[in-house]
């Protein structure tokens, strides 16, 4: 497949149309053509949305208001779509994702399988309630259904969606499908990405994301993917390679994909990538919005592992336990101290920690390549508290459906875990 340059738009589309095309596929020239879309056609309403759709977490509130103020005027004049299109634009941008979920479902409702609202169907996930998730899902399904095989756009959302639920090769399927029809579409790279991690394909998976992020180096999610090849490498056992592009890809202040990455190089004994410093995870806790969401929240706490931070994480499980959101209290709290007495050279408590989560461990938030890393947190302090049976047990979906699976091996050895002497 020819990720440079199949799936061009044909010559004769209007300038929105190509930027509506380039924002489906999350494509590094999207915000540009968005821009040159508004400045083109300035009472265009649906192009304004669109524009601080994309942009609006780079304005201040005032001027995300006068934005959204101008689009939804300019929308409503042309037609109820287009208002109906920059409204959900107005909820999602304020995160309000329980409202712009329940928006979507009355948008598809009047205009079903409309293709610029579908990049908003995150909102279902960002809920973070497994009822309003499962809710997206159903529409998703229903959308693409109506939506046709050929609609590239659906078809990838569609593997995303089954890549999440564990029906991995059929979210394979559906994103090689996606992707012969339109080479560059993002979503459907990415949801490769999920299925391709979950049955350890190794170099192949880092060869094609190499190929594909090679002809957009400002696609929005080089970074994300760059992450997957990392995972990739780990996987089959290639840890400076790893490391490599740990560094390359991921600036130190993105404290998630960078904890995530070195957490489990530690978990097998390896040296990590360039850390991030400390001193700005303590401060990403202290600000407003510091636990604002679990799933971030979580991710800190890995940094904080990863530099062997016991007593920053002992106080972060005692701020967690004494949160009022069910989450917090009773996912993150137990989590966050399993991972101090991990640290601090008490593995069996960890295991007794993790073990006792169950299938509550889901709902730390992010998703299932994401969440792994808790498992793969009570394999290592199951290894290294002497009960190795569990582990392998535990491992054991991972170890024989897997087809590099390297990393899973080493979380089953006993070894000497690595210390965090990695550069920062």
């Amino acid at each position: 497949m020819d990720v440079t340059t199949a799936g061009v738009v044909p010559s004769g589309v209007t300038p929105g149309d190509r930027a509506v095309v380039e924002l489906l596929a999350l494509s590094g020239r999207a915000l540009p053509m968005l821009r040159e879309w508004v400045a083109g056609e300035p009472d265009c309403g649906v192009a304004r949305a669109l524009l601080t759709l994309a942009t609006g977490d780079r304005l201040d509130d005032a001027a995300l208001k006068e934005q959204l103020v101008i689009a939804h005027r300019d929308a409503r004049a042309a037609g109820e779509r287009q208002a109906s299109l920059a409204y959900g634009v107005f909820l999602h941008t304020h995160r309000q994702y329980r409202l712009t979920a329940d928006h979507l479902v009355a948008h598809f409702a009047r205009w079903p399988a409309d293709e610029p609202a579908g990049v908003m169907l995150g909102a279902f996930a960002a809920c973070g309630d497994a009822a309003y998730r499962a809710h997206g899902d159903e529409l998703v399904e229903r959308q693409a259904a109506l939506a046709g095989p050929e609609s590239w756009p659906w078809t990838s959302w569609l593997a995303s969606t089954r890549a999440e639920q564990g029906r991995v090769r059929e979210a394979h399927e559906l994103a090689e499908r996606a992707l012969g029809l339109y080479p560059r579409s993002g979503v459907a790279a990415h949801a490769l990405a999920h299925a391709e991690h979950e049955l350890g394909v190794g170099r192949v998976c880092v060869e094609f994301l190499d190929r594909w992020l090679a002809a957009d180096p400002q696609a929005v999610q080089l970074r994300h993917l760059s992450w997957h090849a990392a995972l990739q490498s780990i996987a089959c056992g290639d840890f400076p390679d790893a490391r490599r592009r740990a560094d390359a890809a991921l600036p130190r202040a993105d404290v998630g994909m960078r904890a995530a990455t070195n957490w489990r190089l530690l978990l097998v004994g390896q040296t990590p990538a360039g850390r991030s410093d400390p001193g700005l995870v303590r401060e990403l806790l202290a600000a407003p919005g510091g636990m604002a969401e679990v799933f971030h929240t979580f991710n800190l706490a890995l940094a904080l592992a990863v530099e062997a931070a016991t007593e920053d994480l002992q106080a972060l499980a005692r701020r967690a336990a004494a949160d009022e959101r069910p989450d917090y209290r009773d996912v993150l709290a137990p989590v966050v101290r399993a991972l101090a007495q991990i640290t601090a050279g008490r593995p069996r408590a960890a295991a007794d920690l993790l073990n006792s989560l169950g299938e509550k461990a889901e709902r730390i938030g992010g998703v299932r390549v994401e969440r792994e890393i808790i498992q793969d947190t009570l394999a290592r302090a199951l290894v290294d508290a002497g009960d190795h049976t569990r582990a392998a047990d535990l491992l054991r979906h991972r170890t024989t459906t897997r087809h590099h699976h390297t990393y899973e091996d080493l979380l089953l050895t006993t070894t000497a875990p690595a210390t965090a002497t990695g550069t920062r």
